[in-house]
């Protein structure tokens, strides 16, 4: 048993281990699709990163997302769309060989809400994330960013005024370099 387990393992990781000895960590200029989670909003979103600079460790990265805010209105609970747009420093913090990179990204964040259940024109914020991508292909990689969003931003039109796009977040997504 033990030996099926250890070849079953072997035979599992060596297609990985040769398409990362393969790839190369890409710094150049890149675009991806991502899904997103912001305290409990959902949302899917488009990004471009800067070629990296300053001996290839930082980039600057611009995000823009449509997300929906579940909430009740007229005794039921229904999602509102919203957009809202980050821009950020990102900085890499290591690689384990040439298949994955660790990275940290900081930013602002401006929300425009849905007047469903907002009276604000805008609201401005913060957020803070780390990250992992994985590089599968030459050209391409998958990412997992977790982290943390802060804008002060309330649902004043609803009940109890929850906030919403304030705590912790997650995005996944591709990302491609060209």
């Amino acid at each position: 048993m033990k030996k099926s387990v250890l070849f079953l393992s072997i035979f599992l990781w060596l297609p990985l281990a040769s398409m990362a000895q393969e790839s190369n960590l890409n710094s150049n200029m890149g675009f991806g699709i991502h899904l997103s989670q912001y305290q409990r909003d959902f949302g899917l979103g488009v990004q471009y990163t800067t070629p990296y600079f300053l001996y290839e460790s930082l980039a600057f990265r611009a995000k823009a997302n449509l997300m929906w805010h579940e909430h009740i209105e007229n005794l039921e609970y229904t999602w509102s769309q919203y957009s809202n747009y980050t821009l950020g420093l990102v900085g890499t913090a290591g690689k384990i060989n040439d298949f994955m990179r660790l990275y940290g990204e900081g930013g602002v964040i401006f929300i425009l809400p849905n007047s469903s259940f907002s009276t604000a024109d805008y609201d401005l914020g913060g957020y803070g994330l780390f990250g992992f991508e994985f590089y599968f292909f030459p050209n391409g990689n998958y990412f997992i960013e977790l982290g943390a969003v802060g804008t002060g931003a309330q649902a004043d039109e609803i009940p109890g005024n929850p906030i919403y796009s304030n705590g912790f977040m997650t995005n996944v997504g591709f990302r491609y370099q060209f």
